[in-house]
């Protein structure tokens, strides 16, 4: 059984460099410019990684800088979220039934005794 979850995908240093914004540090004053005051460490990391959540106001000082919309910088996915087998559910990868399993015997052999 799988159930379905959303990712948003950040596009930001893509749509930087269509742009012709290639440094991060560049953003810094255009930023400050419209009232969002970042350090330099957090703008880089604003750009390499997507956040978890975004202000309203720095998604659209961001869009303003960049000339492009919400949408160029987030995208939604769905992913398929794989449940857990348990192995009690009836079925093995296989498709099998779990009855059709069956356990192969095991040969125990001492260190000193070795196998033709």
């Amino acid at each position: 059984m799988s159930s379905r979850r959303l990712q948003m995908r950040w596009h930001l240093r893509q749509v930087m460099a269509t742009r012709g914004i290639f440094a991060t540090s560049d953003m810094v004053p255009l930023l400050a410019d419209r009232g969002i005051h970042m350090t330099r460490q957090y703008v880089h990391k604003l750009v390499t990684n997507a956040p978890q959540r975004i202000n309203t106001d720095l998604l659209a000082a961001l869009c303003d800088i960049l000339d492009c919309q919400p949408n160029d910088l987030l995208e939604p996915v769905a992913l398929q979220a794989e449940q857990a087998r348990t192995g009690t559910d009836g079925h093995t990868e296989e498709g099998h039934g779990i009855g059709a399993l069956r356990p192969i015997r095991a040969t125990v052999r001492r260190p000193h005794e070795h196998s033709e």
